[in-house]
């Protein structure tokens, strides 16, 4: 579990969208597993064991949650060998994400909380080894925010890689095994977040000096 913090504007999605191809480097190199994905497409990057969510979730609206999610065991990484197991592997990660009961509900009408499960369950659907997670707390209640956290952790004990972005830095300090701090495109601090909290250069630079851990 890693997570990416920094200011606005420090690149924070910016790295998202270079990794998963939405955004093309002007220089560098990018591996994952020893595989060069720089200059993939989206599609290839997925294919290659990375999905994401986005900041403003992306649902196909007028389909129902497991008609979105069967898409993403059809069509993703080792896709599903028939549209019936699509279906039944969609419905068990809706399970996973706390969506069965409403499986059947048009995307468009669920609620924000949902809608960030939904997200989540189609990243989910396309078999990802690493999963690039987006500010998906952004805009829920303290509530919310525990059930969410629920749920990274599940798919966390799931052996899945996760590197999450997100501007609820205690929620970040509190599930992260490592933290990377970003400052206007560059990497300012990479450690613990024990050893983040206490470092000079993030607190004066993102965390404010009157910040208390």
């Amino acid at each position: 579990m890693v997570g990416v913090i920094g200011p606005n504007g420090s690149g924070k999605t910016t790295l998202f969208n270079l990794i998963t191809g939405f955004v093309k480097a002007d220089s560098g190199t990018m591996t994952f597993q020893g595989i060069n994905i720089g200059g993939r497409r989206p599609s290839a990057v997925c294919m290659q064991g990375i999905t994401r969510t986005f900041q403003v979730v992306r649902p196909f609206a007028r389909l129902s949650a497991l008609e979105n999610v069967t898409a993403g065991r059809a069509y993703g990484r080792k896709p599903a060998r028939s549209t019936r197991l699509a279906r039944e592997e969609a419905e068990e990660i809706l399970e996973i994400a706390g969506l069965a009961k409403k499986k059947e509900v048009a995307a468009g009408r669920l609620n924000l909380i949902d809608r960030k499960r939904l997200e989540i369950a189609r990243a989910l659907a396309a078999r990802p080894e690493l999963l690039l997670l987006d500010e998906v707390f952004a805009g829920l209640n303290p509530a919310e925010v525990e059930e969410a956290l629920g749920l990274v952790s599940t798919i966390k004990s799931m052996g899945i890689t996760i590197m999450i972005v997100e501007h609820v830095i205690r929620v970040i300090l509190g599930i992260s095994t490592r933290v990377i701090v970003l400052g206007s495109g560059r990497k300012i601090f990479e450690g613990t977040p024990q050893e983040a909290i206490v470092d000079r250069g993030v607190v004066e630079i993102y965390l404010g000096e009157d910040f208390n851990a």
